[in-house]
């Protein structure tokens, strides 16, 4: 996340900057500075491990980065605040370039096939949403608005087709009783195989923060 500045006058002199933190447990940050040729102006920039990056002009000084940092102190806390809360919620084993990527295609793919399904099945889906659901693969209301978790898009094809069909059943039956697991039978003969797939990789689930 970036924060630009209007551009300073120059200064000289020694300056301190105080640490901005985004939690009282959390470690300083670590400071870059970067002249740019090409820059109109100071920016202060959060990277993704939570050092704070400003970018000097030509013209500019070490001494008016350091000020107009200082100027951004609570926008650099609520940023690195945004930072590590990201990472909490990052999928085991990802990194969060690529938890962004798997989320850009959840959001393409999956909502797709679950129309495709819904359609093949003479079915109605009126809202799909997804989410980042710490608890489930999926859920369906009465009003018939699905929402998916994000993580499905990583899995294999037939048990992301379990979830989607699951849901979808949902919409004929919204309880767990024998008639609903024989609506699910129906339309997915594997879903016992594809409920073992879950419950060996429950792990994927995020239960932190």
């Amino acid at each position: 996340m970036t924060q630009p500045s209007l551009p300073f006058g120059q200064t000289d002199g020694p300056a301190t900057l105080p640490v901005p933190a985004a939690s009282p447990d959390q470690a300083p940050p670590a400071w870059v500075f970067v002249r740019h040729p090409r820059a109109r102006r100071y920016v202060v920039r959060v990277l993704g491990d939570g050092s704070v990056r400003v970018t000097i002009p030509r013209w500019g000084t070490r001494r008016e980065a350091l000020a107009f940092a200082e100027t951004q102190h609570a926008w650099i806390a609520s940023q690195r605040a945004r930072v590590v809360s990201e990472q909490r919620h990052q999928a085991p084993g990802l990194s969060a370039e690529e938890e962004r990527q798997f989320r850009a295609r959840a959001a393409y793919e999956l909502p797709q096939r679950l129309l495709t399904l819904a359609r093949d099945l003479g079915l109605t889906v009126s809202r799909v949403s997804i989410r980042n659901q710490r608890w489930r693969w999926g859920s369906c209301s009465r009003d018939g608005h699905i929402c998916l978790n994000w993580r499905l898009v990583a899995m294999p094809d037939w048990v992301r087709d379990y979830v989607l069909l699951h849901e979808l059943m949902h919409l004929k039956r919204m309880d767990h009783s024998p008639r609903f697991w024989k609506l699910v039978a129906a339309v997915c003969p594997d879903f016992r195989e594809a409920r073992a797939w879950l419950r060996q990789h429950q792990s994927l689930l995020d239960t932190r923060g």
